[in-house]
């Protein structure tokens, strides 16, 4: 009968620490699994910052390029009024 018990006691403790092990597992894959997730929303952060930032620089762009165009038709209205006034036989 000791032995039997022996045996018993043996068996209990290869479940309990083959049931730690399955435990272990699960929760190594957890921890991977939450830091892939943090990278990977981390990576979407920094795309839509450099996704943001690009759309920035072509929205600035976009503006320079509109407000050249602006000053340009600002001056040359100048020049064509300075003309006008000029064969008119005022100053400009």
């Amino acid at each position: 009968m000791r032995r039997r018990n022996r045996l018993v006691s043996v068996s209990q403790i290869v479940v309990v620490l083959g049931g730690c092990l399955m435990l272990q597992g699960c929760l190594v894959g957890a921890v991977v699994g939450g830091t892939a997730a943090v990278v990977g929303g981390t990576a979407k952060a920094t795309g839509a910052v450099v996704g943001a930032g690009f759309d920035a620089v072509t929205t600035s762009d976009e503006e320079t390029k509109l407000r050249r165009e602006r000053e340009q038709r600002d001056y040359e209205r100048d020049q064509r009024r300075c003309e006008q006034r000029q064969r008119q036989g005022k100053r400009c």
